[in-house]
């Protein structure tokens, strides 16, 4: 009987108990589709990655699942959280790699940045490519799927619009706090708009300056992959970025911090960037259990 190594993370946050959920499987090698799709429906969470570092490539390798069997890609938490576990158990996944460190998700480069904490956790950047706004959406469809009044949604040059960087979500600006909070995704309309307009996931999110520590407050669905709501999405946060900057509501070059899964009891802190040439998403973890899985 062959066992294999696993960690649960919290994604997002330097305290346990907070932030996105994450189990991450340790492999010697690729394994077989169904095994990876039967072990992510075991967990259960939204996402649950598998690394193993590869001689051959001088990377370690990461592939993630959700419990539908979905393959997810892109710098999402299912990527920083796979990272941290590597440093967090000591594997040294960058010692062939001199100043460009990188790792392999399903043979696509991901760029990365890594510096620690005071407190010893590392802080690990990830690399997606500049966004591209594909289109918009009307705010009337947006509020029906959200339960929402048409009021609840901006509009004008902030309207709901599907933006891409490695992965396309739907972003939808919300008009305050309270309408954020309110909303109740009609999981079969979310469906429906995501197959009409090409988008994977929808990101609500709303401006406010209630706390200055935070540029924008988010919760983050995706029905179509089994993801009723997501504690933190990284792979949302950089598009939402892109967007803000087209639209001028950031500067580049300059940090900023996304405030998600305040509504699920799950707090999460999203840090990011716009850079010339990319988005930088930023984040720790801290794994708060690990065990033995018998396949």
């Amino acid at each position: 009987m062959r066992t294999l190594k696993y960690y649960v993370v919290d994604v997002f946050t330097n305290e346990k108990y907070r932030g996105n959920q994450l189990s991450v499987v340790l492999t010697d090698s690729d394994l077989e589709l169904p095994v990876y799709e039967k072990i992510s429906r075991e967990f259960g969470y939204s996402e649950t990655s598998f690394i193993y570092y590869s001689k051959i490539d001088k990377a370690l390798k990461v592939r993630s699942f959700t419990p539908t069997g979905f393959e997810v890609n892109g710098a999402g938490h299912n990527l920083l959280g796979a990272v941290c576990v590597a440093l967090l158990t000591n594997l040294d996944i960058f010692r062939e790699q001199g100043n460009e460190r990188f790792v392999l998700m399903k043979d696509e480069v991901m760029k990365l940045l890594l510096r620690y904490t005071e407190d010893g956790l590392p802080f690990v950047g990830m690399r997606q490519n500049p966004a591209t706004v594909l289109s918009y959406i009307e705010p009337k469809i947006m509020a029906q799927a959200l339960n929402l009044t048409e009021d609840d949604i901006l509009k004008d040059d902030l309207a709901p619009a599907v933006v891409k960087t490695e992965v396309t979500h739907l972003m939808v600006p919300l008009s305050n706090p309270e309408a954020l909070n309110k909303a109740i995704p009609d999981k079969r309309l979310l469906i429906e708009a995501s197959k009409k307009y090409d988008f994977e996931g929808v990101y609500c999110f709303t401006i406010s300056d209630q706390n200055p520590d935070y540029l924008a407050q988010a919760r983050f669905f995706n029905p179509g992959i089994g993801i009723d709501e997501d504690p933190a999405t990284g792979s949302a946060a950089g598009p939402l970025a892109g967007f803000l900057f087209q639209k001028n509501r950031i500067l580049q070059d300059t940090v900023y911090q996304i405030l998600q899964g305040e509504k699920l009891n799950r707090p999460s802190v999203i840090q990011f960037e716009v850079k010339t040439d990319s988005i930088w998403i930023n984040g720790s973890s801290v794994i708060v259990m690990e065990g033995t899985l018998y396949e």
